[in-house]
């Protein structure tokens, strides 16, 4: 994000209400993030116990002795004692060194062999010491989320699944089979996306210019974006809305004041593409 622009959004979001930040090392604006919390803190406005952070343990440090110290550097940059929550945000691993996005001579990304059960020892370790309050992962498909929960020795679960979650892309099997394990989806890119074709597909159609959405927000005097959020929610999806316009992150938190009808949300569950918008190429 251009300097600064992270450290006003949150401050704004902390103002507006939010209490659930969802950040990770790899967007390299922690310190903003960090700073925005504490001035907040500072202002009397938190405390906090008040603020819900969710911070990610990025791919090139799966291997089990490098999960400690990266958290540890994350609460350095943060100004925090502990997260509330920490993840993995993938359940592939890069090569481990100071290169976010390691590559050979031809552009690839350089894989790393670990094992995600031994990597979730070391996230267990963390929630012990109490560095993260919870932990969870991110990415994560039934196959990977099955290896953790049948681990021998699996002393907490991950709570929390992050992944894509939206109209266009219900994941209905995934959700139900985390509702089955107590593990909350929490849907990232709930509005679509930002159209940025170095990280997104851009065949499929925005999802804000769908026009049930609008229809359904034009009866309540609503966006399609309030619409799509609060579709999520009354789904049990937790929502992580990005935006960096004062307006939009006070529309996105005007969802409680209004609720869809069973008939509107088989309406929008019908909107299903099971396209990704985000598709991780890597």
């Amino acid at each position: 994000t251009p300097k600064g622009s992270c450290l006003e959004s949150v401050k704004i979001a902390i103002d507006t209400g939010y209490r659930h930040i969802d950040g990770a090392f790899v967007y390299c604006n922690e310190h903003e993030v960090g700073q925005a919390i504490q001035e907040k803190i500072a202002e009397g406005r938190i405390k906090r116990e008040d603020i819900f952070y969710c911070g990610k343990l990025w791919s090139t440090c799966h291997p089990p002795e490098l999960v400690r110290p990266t958290l540890e550097k994350t609460l350095k940059i943060l100004q925090l004692d502990y997260v509330d929550l920490y993840i993995i945000e993938l359940p592939m691993a890069f090569k481990p060194g100071d290169a976010i996005y390691p590559k050979d001579e031809n552009g690839k990304i350089i894989y790393h062999e670990t094992d995600l059960c031994a990597t979730w020892e070391a996230m267990e370790a963390c929630k012990d010491a109490g560095l993260a309050k919870s932990i969870g992962v991110s990415n994560f498909n039934r196959r990977q989320l099955e290896m953790i929960l049948n681990k021998p020795g699996l002393k907490y679960k991950p709570v929390s699944n992050q992944v894509e979650c939206h109209p266009y892309f219900t994941q209905p099997k995934l959700l139900e089979f985390c509702r089955q394990h107590d593990i909350v989806i929490v849907g990232y890119s709930p509005l679509g996306t930002a159209r940025d074709e170095t990280w997104v597909n851009v065949s499929s159609p925005p999802l804000l210019k769908d026009p049930v959405l609008n229809a359904i927000g034009k009866k309540y005097n609503k966006t399609a974006a309030q619409v799509a959020l609060r579709f999520s929610i009354q789904r049990g999806v937790v929502v992580i809305p990005k935006s960096f316009n004062p307006q939009r992150i006070r529309e996105n938190f005007q969802i409680f004041d209004f609720s869809l009808t069973e008939k509107e949300m088989k309406e929008i569950e019908a909107l299903n593409k099971n396209v990704r918008y985000v598709e991780l190429l890597m």
